[in-house]
């Protein structure tokens, strides 16, 4: 997932180069954090790939941006916050954070400390890192269910809705900091993040599609999954082909072989939409 498709985006810039999502309406041009450190890894990874200087100054950019825009929240936990509010099941009003955010900022800032030896990049990868080993209630972007599984939450919403694609790449980001720094408690968090993955696979099965998230229908209050869209269906796939290249465990070359073959037949594909498009006209 080298992110070569990001690191070349055709939107909007600001003044010094970083990329701007522009979500339109009343929301308009803003910071995504999650964006811009895949922009960075994007350029990151074709600099190892072409040794091309632009490449390392677009990456060095979006690692700047990551270290200057470091936030503490009201815990005293450094994060990177979203500055507009966005639709979800519950609504997210600004600021709002994520573990997304955290885990990729933390994988950008690990490589470009590692090219540079610019202990500001190392620094900032620390603050973010606290972040997974404090609870959401109590400034951080993990939760333990009464399971004993560990989440890493994408949205920090109550109650915790796991979602899938979120949660891996969070999980990538303390596995990252583990690699460049070999600090136990990442590897611990990683370790259990990993147990929570293969215990709870099954659940975003639906035997013909995956879920986008894994809300109970009692506690959320609704009586449809959030079914993948195509494309997180598609990157589902991808994210188990990774996490079994990772940790040799085969449960992850099974489902994704599975979760591939969903996306081949028709029927499932026709399927996925219906159930999709019934979830959107009920509750957005």
């Amino acid at each position: 997932m080298g992110f070569a498709g990001k690191a070349d985006y055709s939107g909007d810039y600001d003044a010094i180069g970083i990329p701007m999502l522009n979500y339109r309406g009343y929301i308009g041009l803003q910071y995504n954090p999650i964006a811009i450190a895949q922009w960075g890894l994007g350029n990151y990874n074709l600099f190892l790939e072409t040794q091309n200087a632009k490449r390392r100054k677009k990456f060095l950019a979006a690692s700047d941006w990551l270290c200057t825009h470091q936030e503490p929240n009201p815990h005293g936990l450094w994060v990177w916050n979203h500055h507009f509010d966005w639709e979800y099941r519950s609504p997210l009003k600004a600021p709002w954070y994520s573990a997304l955010a955290q885990g990729q900022g933390i994988s950008l800032l690990v490589r470009a400390y590692r090219e540079t030896g610019n202990a500001n990049y190392g620094r900032a990868a620390d603050r973010a890192f606290a972040s997974f080993l404090r609870s959401t209630s109590e400034g951080g972007v993990s939760f333990t269910d009464e399971r004993g599984n560990l989440w890493f939450e994408e949205y920090l919403v109550s109650p915790p809705t796991h979602i899938l694609n979120g949660f891996i790449w969070a999980a990538w980001g303390v596995y990252d900091y583990f690699l460049a720094t070999r600090s136990s408690a990442a590897r611990e968090l990683f370790e259990k993040a990993l147990l929570t993955l293969r215990t709870n696979l099954h659940h975003y099965d639906l035997g013909f599609w995956s879920l986008y998230e894994q809300t109970g229908r009692q506690q959320s209050g609704t009586l449809l999954p959030m079914v993948s869209s195509p494309f997180y269906h598609r990157l589902h796939v991808v994210q188990l082909r990774v996490m079994h290249h990772l940790t040799g465990d085969e449960i992850f070359e099974r489902v994704a072989n599975k979760w591939e073959a969903y996306a081949r037949s028709r029927a499932k594909r026709t399927r996925a939409l219906c159930y999709k498009s019934a979830f959107k006209l009920c509750y957005y």
